[in-house]
Formats: structure tokens, sequence, C-alpha cells
């Protein structure tokens, strides 16, 4: 009998792997082989810029595609739990309508009208509990919009990233209470008041990771990333670029300028399989109001998406 030591036993069986692998490559993997693929949908952070992630749900449901998961961070959040809750692309529209202001008036000017009562319930006094809005009121709209309270009740596997403030971590919840998650995910610090989980103080999930697509490349064969940071340029009406920016701006862009360089390395490192980046110029986070302008802006990018799912799933 002939031993064939270790070193020289692991050299056959990698010289076998190797010829075997070109003879099989042409064969379908057997447990993928009677099934659709699965699809999973990363949402991006971007305050008012994440409405845009109402036209990728109408690609999705014109396509006939489920997501196999979803994840979201901040808005994503948002827009994610009430999708995978159950409500199309058309409720979702419709709720939007229901919270924001007329297409021709600021966030501010509507607190001044006959509907300034739809917002004052948003306001708390300036640096109360480390923010300037508190999101109680919205968080319960939300909740009774989609009609559910629990992860396990939704009809799409749902994770919901935010930070732990102390530890400097992301977090990612996928069970228990939904809108407690969904509120920490989109706690923007020095805009809302951070949220106190499971002995966890949360803020933004987008300061630790604003497209969260990372999470469902394991467990599914498409990844859909959706970045809605957007772009934004000086204008100081003399078109030279020094444009020295507000105070708002320069702490929510500042915010953005940091998420812009965390995916831009996750990008660089790990690229999703479709990449949905609308060019979103020069719309402030809490420019809920516009929402008909980053509509405009992201179809562009969005009937791109049609296209390249479309390719990915073999429709074409």
């Amino acid at each position: 009998m002939t031993v064939i030591d270790p070193g020289r036993r692991r050299t056959l069986k990698a010289l076998v792997t190797a010829a075997l692998v070109p003879a099989l490559a042409g064969f379908p993997d057997p447990a993928r082989a009677d099934r659709t693929p699965r699809v999973g949908l990363a949402l991006g952070s971007g305050g008012a810029r994440g409405l845009a992630h109402v036209l990728v749900f109408e690609v999705l449901e014109e396509l006939g595609v489920t997501p196999h998961r979803i994840a979201g961070s901040s808005i994503g959040a948002v827009m994610g739990a009430l999708y995978a809750a159950g409500l199309s692309s058309r409720d979702i529209h419709d709720a939007i309508d229901a919270l924001t202001v007329a297409h021709d008036e600021s966030w501010f000017e509507s607190l001044l009208n006959r509907e300034w009562t739809r917002w004052i319930k948003f306001l708390e006094p300036f640096g109360a509990k480390g923010g300037l809005m508190k999101s109680d009121a919205f968080i319960k709209f939300l909740k009774d919009t989609a009609g559910v309270s629990h992860f396990e009740e939704l009809k799409i596997p749902l994770q919901v990233v935010a930070t732990n403030f102390w530890e400097r971590r992301a977090v990612v919840f996928d069970s228990g209470d939904i809108w407690t998650a969904v509120q920490g995910s989109m706690a923007m610090p020095g805009l809302f008041s951070p949220v106190i989980l499971n002995d966890k103080v949360l803020v933004d999930g987008g300061l630790t990771n604003p497209v969260p697509y990372d999470l469902l490349m394991d467990d599914c064969d498409i990844t859909i990333a959706v970045d809605v940071l957007g772009t934004r340029k000086p204008d100081n009406g003399n078109g030279d670029g020094n444009a020295s920016p507000s105070y708002f701006d320069n702490s929510f862009n500042t915010f953005q300028i940091m998420q812009f360089s965390i995916l831009e390395e996750k990008l660089r490192r790990l690229p999703p399989d479709i990449l949905v980046r609308p060019e979103i110029s020069n719309v402030r986070v809490l420019d809920f109001y516009r929402f008909e302008t980053i509509f405009k802006q992201s179809r562009p990018a969005v009937e791109q998406l049609h296209r390249e799912l479309k390719t990915q799933l073999g429709m074409i």
C-alpha cells in the first residue's frame, strides 16, 4: 500500500478540483435551477431624497418581482418598513401626499399657514433630548398606515440598520418592535432625538451603513442597492462655486459627505449586482414638499434599473 503524505494529498485534491470545475461549469446548480432568482433590496439614507424609493417599488411591481429580503437605513428603513408591510407603491405615494406640504411652499412656510397644526406636534424646544424635532407623532403615523407593529408580521423579511451611539457601531434589527427600530434608524443627530432600545442609545443608521446591501448578499442571488444621497452644488448667485453654506447646510451636508465616503469604500471593496444612483441635485434633507422634483430627477436611474433587472432576470 502506498502512503501519500498530507501535503501531497492536498495538492492532488486541488488538481482534481481544478480539472473538474471547467467540466461542471456549464451545468446549472440543481438547487437554483427550478426557482426564480432571489432579489435583495437595500434602501439608502438621504432624507427627503429617499422618496425616490417609491419609484424603485414601481419597477419591482411592473416586473412582478417581490423582494426576497429588504434592508434599510434612515429614510430607507422608513420606506422599506412600509413596503415590507404589504403597502404598494401607490399606497406609499398616497401616504407621502398626506404628509407633505403643497408643491409651491417650503417646509417653514407650511408652519405659518392654516396647516401649521400638522407640523407643530413634531417640534420640541431646541436641544431638548438631543434633537430639534421629536419623531413620535411621525412614527405613530407610519404604524397606523402600515397596520403592523412587529417584524414577524411583515410580508417581506426586513432588516433595519441603526447606529449605537456609544459603541460607534451599526446595530441591525430584524425582530421585535419595528417602529422603535425605525425611529432609531432615522434619528439624524441634531435633528431628531436619539432613541433608547434594549439599553442602547440609537442614532441614524446612515452614520455607519448608509446603504446596507452587504446584509443581503449571502442570501440573495441579485442585490439591488439604492443610493439616494444625491448631490449638492454651491449657489451664491454669482456662479463662482464659492458659496458659504448655511448653518443647516453645513450640518446636514457634512453628515452626507461622511456617508458618501463610507459608501464609496464599500462599493470599491464589494459592489452590489445593481447600483441605483439617481441624480438628485440640490434637494435638502427636509425638502419633502419637492417630491415632484425628486421623482423627475430620479426617473432616468429608475428606468435604467428596469432594463438591468429585466436582463439579470432573463426577461429579455
